[in-house]
């Protein structure tokens, strides 16, 4: 154990237990540390005996914390929600208390998550496309495949528009994706048909007569005279193939947006692996590292948004991982991307 979160109240079996179990479900879980230390503390100080949180101690701790914000103690009734509910499950009978309204809520901030019928609209929509000017700078040749790529594999728009050459390992069936938002390079799957899909791309790319099109270190995505290919223009094609495909644009930040598909691709994949057995709380890890999460908490928005969407499915979670990974308020804070 750290030397910075020595736990030695009558809780510090259960506090020990309890970490390692977050840990060993892929949890980063610093923050928890930190706050189950502060509990630690408070029930030594307090001299309590007995190891279990009742509605008196808890009423006692909060009056300690004036000067947490109403975020900060959303998080920390979390965690001690989270606590109460292992101990209990270890006969200790513990007092769950509820969660306060966070007032510092920022938004109700809800991705847009596309049908499957929609997608396939939009990828029709996609193929149908034709060039009927000579603009060179024209970027409407790889729309199909970036689309297609984005929805396969959760990347970010920037993310795919960095990819070079080299990156796609046709062979091996992944994609290293090197400039990342949170800067941490990743291995990113791609499954046969989208394999099949980027070959095909690239096999027309070749035949244009591009200088170094085909070298390593140049960029797999790029415009008809062999230039860099930017977000803009990938986002003005996806509108007028959203408008095409029947599908209206709500805006104000509502989209449904290129991004979107980010957010669409994490759902759909829950769903899928759900109605393979899998449970939905066991699906986090593989999610969250194809979107190249730092966390789980990061990823654990889909879980919350799949069974709200697909209510059927949610029997299908344990009640173990449904605890180790709780459904959150949408508090504002977290990351949305």
């Amino acid at each position: 154990m750290n030397r910075h979160f020595e736990y030695n109240s009558v809780l510090a079996p259960f506090i020990k237990d309890f970490i390692h179990m977050k840990e060993a479900s892929g949890c980063n879980f610093l923050r928890g540390k930190w706050i189950l230390y502060e509990i630690d503390r408070f029930f030594q100080e307090n001299n309590v005996a007995d190891p279990i949180i009742t509605r008196e101690l808890v009423s006692q701790w909060r009056k300690t914390r004036v000067n947490d914000k109403s975020s900060t103690l959303y998080s920390k009734y979390s965690i001690i929600a989270q606590l109460a509910k292992f101990m209990s499950r270890q006969g200790q009978g513990c007092f769950i208390p509820r969660l306060p309204e966070n007032s510092g809520s920022k938004s109700n901030f809800r991705p847009y998550i596309f049908t499957r019928n929609q997608i396939g609209r939009i990828l029709q929509m996609s193929d149908s496309l034709r060039m009927y000017d000579r603009h060179m700078t024209n970027t409407m040749f790889c729309v199909p495949a970036i689309l297609r790529l984005l929805y396969s594999t959760g990347l970010r728009i920037s993310e795919a528009l960095s990819i070079r050459n080299a990156d796609v390992k046709f062979k091996e069936g992944y994609i290293h994706v090197r400039k990342t938002k949170n800067g941490s390079e990743r291995i990113v799957p791609i499954n046969d048909s989208l394999c099949e899909v980027l070959k095909q791309y690239t096999s027309y790319r070749n035949k244009m007569p591009i200088k170094q099109v085909d070298l390593p270190n140049s960029f797999f995505f790029i415009k008809s005279d062999g230039t860099y290919c930017n977000a803009q223009s990938i986002y003005k094609w996806f509108r007028r193939l959203q408008t095409e495909s029947g599908i209206p644009y709500i805006g104000n930040h509502h989209g449904p947006r290129v991004h979107d598909l980010r957010h669409t691709f994490a759902v759909h994949s829950m769903v899928q692996m759900a109605r393979e057995g899998r449970d939905l709380y066991s699906s986090l890890p593989i999610i969250s590292a194809c979107l190249g999460h730092k966390s789980l908490f990061a990823t654990e928005q889909y879980v919350k948004l799949t069974g709200e969407m697909y209510p059927e499915l949610v029997s299908q979670c344990s009640s173990i991982n449904a605890f180790v990974y709780p459904m959150k308020k949408q508090t504002g804070h977290e990351n949305r991307d």
